[in-house]
Parts: structure tokens; C-alpha cells; sequence
């Protein structure tokens, strides 16, 4: 794809009428919207306007770039705007910018289309071609400068996508360094690749050995190998989002933005080959805070998916609880106490956000492995998983369970349709997102959840009959192991397993154990607020303060609000907050209360299921593990000498 399938004459402003950096923006969308390539202008703005927070688009040279990736953006486009007077777009030299292209790459932008979007702003390195726009006189010359430049570049037939990042520099004369480096900025369309080419382009000319490692919106391209690392001699990270870091443990590194790259150059050039780069020491604790296990990464996959599953069982959850305000059969037409507006609610939360939760579920644990492609043969794979029974009497199917088991499915199932179709000519590059990858991955993960869901439903089946079956005994040790859970890391993996159990027994109808784990969880903090309350002398004055905002975290069932208490004295809060989570469970299993609300702490205990009296034991058992959670802190804890 040319750069010029993008930038058009309806695209183009050859003199910008705006004064401002925000009235330049305002004029580019506009111009965009005219041409008929936004969706919705405003969400663009908003879009364009965030990015902009992270770190400006004045890369200076007088060029400015602005830049979006958006759902808001129907066709992808870039517009161009001119100002011969120049106008203050903060730019990272200082100087007004007088060339603005507005990069709008929309959600679903192939890889054609962000290889010529990447390359127009490598282009735009190139100090005659910026001379040559700039003196254009006409939309045609604009067009005609960029035309002439990439088929300069590209030759005169399209080249394959690849051709869009920078290549690699060999071996040349000069220093004897061999330095590498990573650009990256948040959406991976601009700065990315005018960092890359900014670097490769200095160290040419100053004879430096440099291999540069692109991480654009379309993957990473250039990517630095084991043995390119070992034989560095520095290594040169310009980005402004995340990359792999642990790779360069123990090498001389210089982290800076990605801006810098492209405008302090020649300095991080020099500092590279003058050994003036600190030794990088990686941090493997945030690896494993960030997931939970950096070998295998099945909890972080889990958790995208469970994250991204919850607002549609939260919406969902609540609003069907609020139905039952006007009766637990007043969404029943042929039920005296039918009402209109509680059986809409009723359908908008069990009909459809209820109905969605495990194919979100499912989607997103494959988007979380496979990436994109990852997405709808997991979403497929959720669907077949509660519509597909193959069980007489059971119409739900293999429900939550079946939904995680279709997302893992999914997403391997996808990384190895991506792996078969690697060798694919660059010609057919486009093709496999569009079609390749879904055609696929989608009938193979549909083949093998239609052959195992009857099993699945069976066990899932069989899994819930035997909880409904509990009673007595077994059933308050059930809730004193999960309300434990819920206490063990404030919010972190366990106490995650146990919530996610709630939900998936809400999914089954089953709605003791979301009161359980709720409940259990608003505990650590309200007992730690109280504790700070009861025993002033145990607490410093910072935790003191810190404990009345835990009464309101408490409230709201934000587990976490202990977190401070808990990194400041483990062995004590820790085991305290156990004690009173495990009460709880315990208690709100004793009492048989069910809730169908999966989240609001205190905001949807009006919604508590059971005897006359639910909302009251409810009330109670909270306060009672909250006290055991104080009184056990108290207790424990040595009172705060004196000053």
C-alpha cells in the first residue's frame, strides 16, 4: 500500500487557518470528518487528545504528528496541514512546527496500512523532502513530493510490508562499537519507526555498528537476538511504553523517551560508544508482581480475561438484583406480580450481559495469548461452551467451566495457525489477520469444543450438583476456606482464585458463594480501620490516617484497601485479616445467604438473598469477622514506642 492510498487531496489543508496547537488538531479532525474517514470525531479527539498527554507529538525539525489509533476511525487516513508562519505545538526543540500530519489508524488497521503509515513518518527524516512540502504550492505537489519519495525509497512497484521498518546496519568502519537499540512509543505508529530511522541514519554517518529493534503496532520487527545482545557493547532503549527488558540484564544501557532518540540523537549515540551507559540490573520482582509466573504466564491470561469479563457480571448481576425489588417472579408474564420495567432489567442483565460474560470470558484469555487473532476464535469457543449442551435437561452447557477451557484452547490453537502460516510470501502479508487466521483457528477451536462440551457439561454439571448438595458442616468449611482465600494476598492470586469461583457459581446459579467471598473480602480492611481505631498506641499516625480511608475501601469491598497495614507488618495483618475473613465465611455460609450481585460491598447488600432477617445477618457477619480481624491485630501487634 502506498502512502498515498492514505494521504489525499480531501485529507489535505495546504494553509491552516488555527493559531494554536489545540486549534490545529480541531482543524485536522475536521478535515478527516469532511473526507468521511471519522466514525465519530468526538471519541477521536479524546483519543488523539490522551496521546498527547503521554508525551507531545512536536518531535520538532518544525514537524509535528499528531496520532491516534482508534475504534472512532472508519477508514484509515492521514491528513495534512500547513503553516508557512509556524505555530507552537510544544515541541521537543522549543520551535514552532509548520508541517502537521495527523496519523488515523483505526482499530482493526491491517498491517498494510500500518507499514505506510510507519513510513511516512520515517520519511519525514529526510530534511529535502521536509523542504520539498514545504514549499509545495498546490495538493497536487504534496502529493506528488510523497509519491516521488517512496517510489525513491521503495522502488517503483510496492514493496512488501517489511520494507516499512528500518533495516538493520551492518558492520562498518569507524569506532569498532557494536551498539544496538529498542524503540517503542504508546500506539506504535509514529515515533517508533522516526526514532529508528533518526538512529540508523547518525550512525551511518558517524560509522557506529547499530541494529535497531522496531516494537510498532503491527509486532516487533527486528528483533534483537541472544547473540546480538551478547556482543554489544551498549544498548540504547528509547521508548515510552513497555518492552522486554530482562534481556539486557547485566549490559551497559541507556533508557531515555523515544522522543529523545529522534532529537538528542548524536548524544545517545555518543554516550554509547564512550561506555557512558550504567550497568542495567533487572528487577525480577516486578516480573513476578506483574504475573504471577514469569515462566508460564496462565494467571495473567486468566486474569485478562477475568477482568475484562466483569463488567458485564457486575452491570449484569445488578441489575437482575434490582429486578427482584419488585418480586422474585416479577419478571415472569404470566406471574401475578409480573412488572414491565423488572423483566426488562431482568433481560438486559441475565438475557444479555449474563449471557455474554463467558464468551468475553473465553475471548479474552485467547486475545491474552495469541493476541488479536486470538479474540474471535475464542469468543466462538465461549458461545459453543453455554449453548452447546449435548446433555439431556441441561440447556446452559458446560458454562464457566467450558469457557476457560475454550479460551486456553483458542489461544494455542491460534499461535499455531499463526506458526503454520509463517511461511506465507509477503505478498499474502494482508491476508492473514482477514482471513487465514479466523477461518482457521475458528474451525478448529469450533471442531473440538463441539466434540468435548457434552463432557464438559457433564463435569460442570456434576461440580455444581455436589456444592448445591452440601450442607451443614461441610458447607460453613467451605466458607471459612474461601473466606480465608480472600484475606491470604489482598487482592492478589488466591484471593482472586476465590473470587473466581464466586463467579463462576453465580454463572451456575448458585448464589451463596458470591455472598461468601464478597463479604469475606470487605473484611481486612474494615477490621484494620477498626483496629486502628481501638488501639491508637499500635499504630504510627501515617496508619492512623491511612485507617479511615480503609473504612470507606472496606465499605466498598476493595480487599485491597489492607494493603498498607499488610507491607508494613506482615506477620502480624496478615494472619488477623485471615482469622476475620474465615469467620465471615464461615458465617455467611452458617446463615445460607446468597447474593447475586457480584461486586459494591455495602451498596448491594439490600440485594442479599435468604431468611427475612439475610440483610441483617449479612450486616452481622461482616462486623463480627471484622471485629476478630481487629481485636486479633490488636492483640498481636506491640504498641509504637514513644518519641
Amino acid at each position: 500500500m502506498r502512502i498515498t492510498d492514505l494521504l489525499t487531496k480531501e485529507t489535505i489543508a495546504m494553509d491552516l487557518r488555527a493559531n494554536s496547537k489545540s486549534g490545529v488538531i480541531d482543524e485536522l479532525i475536521a478535515q478527516l470528518d469532511a473526507a468521511g474517514k471519522l466514525a465519530d470525531p468526538v471519541t477521536f479527539k479524546e483519543n488523539i487528545l490522551t496521546r498527547e498527554q503521554q508525551s507531545t507529538t512536536g518531535i520538532g525539525e518544525g514537524i509535528a504528528i499528531p496520532h491516534a489509533k482508534s475504534a472512532a476511525v472508519s477508514s484509515p487516513a492521514i491528513a495534512f496541514g500547513r503553516s508557512l508562519e509556524g505555530i507552537d505545538f510544544e515541541s521537543m526543540d522549543g520551535q514552532p512546527a509548520n508541517l502537521f500530519f495527523m496519523i488515523a489508524a483505526s482499530e482493526g488497521a491491517n498491517d498494510a496500512h500500518l507499514e505506510a503509515l510507519s513510513r511516512l513518518a520515517t520519511f519525514l527524516m529526510d530534511e529535502k523532502f521536509r523542504e520539498r512540502i514545504l514549499a509545495a504550492a498546490t495538493k497536487e505537489e504534496v502529493l506528488l513530493a510523497v509519491t516521488e519519495k517512496e517510489i525513491e525509497v521503495e522502488g517503483p512497484e510496492e514493496a512488501p510490508a517489511s520494507k516499512g521498518d528500518p533495516a538493520p546496519q551492518g558492520e562498518t568502519a569507524g569506532t569498532g562499537k557494536k551498539v544496538l537499540a529498542v524503540t517503542a512509543c504508546p500506539t506504535g505508529i509514529a515515533h517508533t519507526y522516526m526514532a529508528a530511522e533518526k538512529l540508523n541514519e547518525r550512525a551511518k554517518e558517524l560509522g557506529i555498528s547499530l541494529k535497531v529493534e522496531t516494537n510498532g503496532s503491527s509486532g516487533v520487527k527486528n528483533r534483537l537476538t541472544d547473540a546480538d545482545i551478547a556482543e554489544a557493547d551498549a544498548i540504547i532503549v528509547a521508548a515510552d511504553t513497555k518492552v522486554d527488558m530482562a534481556r539486557f540484564d547485566g549490559k551497559p544501557v541507556i533508557q531515555t523517551a523515544v522522543g529523545k532518540a529522534i532529537y538528542e540523537t548524536d548524544n545517545l549515540l555518543n554516550r554509547a560508544v564512550t561506555n557512558d551507559a550504567p550497568i542495567y540490573k533487572h528487577d525480577k520482582s516486578k516480573d513476578e508482581a506483574s504475573d504471577s509466573s514469569s515462566k508460564g504466564g496462565f494467571y495473567k491470561h486468566l486474569m485478562n480475561g477475568v477482568s475484562n469479563m466483569l463488567p458485564f457480571v457486575v452491570g449484569g448481576g445488578i441489575l437482575i438484583a434490582i429486578s427482584f425489588f419488585w418480586g422474585i417472579n416479577a419478571s415472569d408474564p404470566t406471574h401475578p406480580d409480573y412488572n414491565e420495567f423488572a423483566a426488562m432489567l431482568n433481560t438486559i442483565g441475565g438475557g444479555n450481559a449474563f449471557f455474554l460474560m463467558v464468551p468475553v470470558l473465553a475471548g479474552f484469555i485467547a486475545m491474552s495469548i495469541a493476541d488479536r487473532p486470538g479474540f474471535a476464535p475464542g469468543m466462538i469457543g465461549g458461545l459453543i461452551a453455554i449453548t452447546v449442551s449435548g446433555v439431556d435437561e441441561v440447556s446452559g452447557g458446560s458454562g464457566f467451566l467450558g469457557g476457560l477451557i475454550a479460551g486456553f484452547l483458542a489461544g494455542y490453537v491460534t499461535l499455531l495457525v499463526k506458526k503454520a502460516f509463517s511461511g506465507l510470501p509477503n505478498a499474502l502479508e494482508g491476508l492473514k489477520p482477514v482471513l487465514f487466521y479466523p477461518v482457521f483457528s475458528i474451525a478448529i477451536t469450533g471442531i473440538v469444543m463441539m466434540l468435548v462440551n457434552p463432557q464438559l457439561t457433564s463435569v460442570y454439571t456434576g461440580i455444581s450438583s455436589f456444592l448445591e448438595s452440601l450442607g451443614g458442616t461441610n458447607l460453613i468449611l467451605v466458607g471459612l476456606l474461601l473466606g480465608g482465600m480472600m484475606a491470604v494476598d489482598m487482592g492478589g492470586p488466591v484471593n482472586k482464585a476465590a473470587y473466581t469461583f464466586g463467579i463462576a457459581m453465580l454463572d451456575a446459579e448458585n448464589f451463596n458463594f458470591m455472598a461468601t467471598v464478597m463479604a469475606a473480602g470487605m473484611v481486612p480492611p474494615l477490621g484494620m480501620a477498626i483496629a486502628t481505631t481501638l488501639f491508637k498506641k499500635k499504630f504510627t499516625k501515617p496508619e492512623r490516617e491511612a485507617g479511615k480511608t480503609a473504612y470507606v475501601l472496606g465499605a466498598c469491598f476493595i480487599t485491597e484497601g489492607v494493603i498498607p497495614f499488610a507491607a508494613a507488618d506482615p506477620a502480624r495483618v496478615i494472619p488477623a485479616s485471615i482469622a476475620g475473613a474465615a469467620t465471615t465465611g464461615a458465617l455467611v455460609m452458617l446463615f445460607d445467604i446468597g447474593l447475586r450481585a457480584p461486586h459494591g460491598g455495602i451498596f448491594v447488600m439490600g440485594f442479599v438473598e435468604g431468611s427475612g432477617l439475610s440483610i441483617l445477618l449479612y450486616a452481622v457477619a461482616i462486623l463480627i469477622g471484622a471485629a476478630v480481624t481487629a481485636v486479633t491485630a490488636g492483640l498481636l501487634k506491640r504498641n509504637i514506642p514513644a518519641v
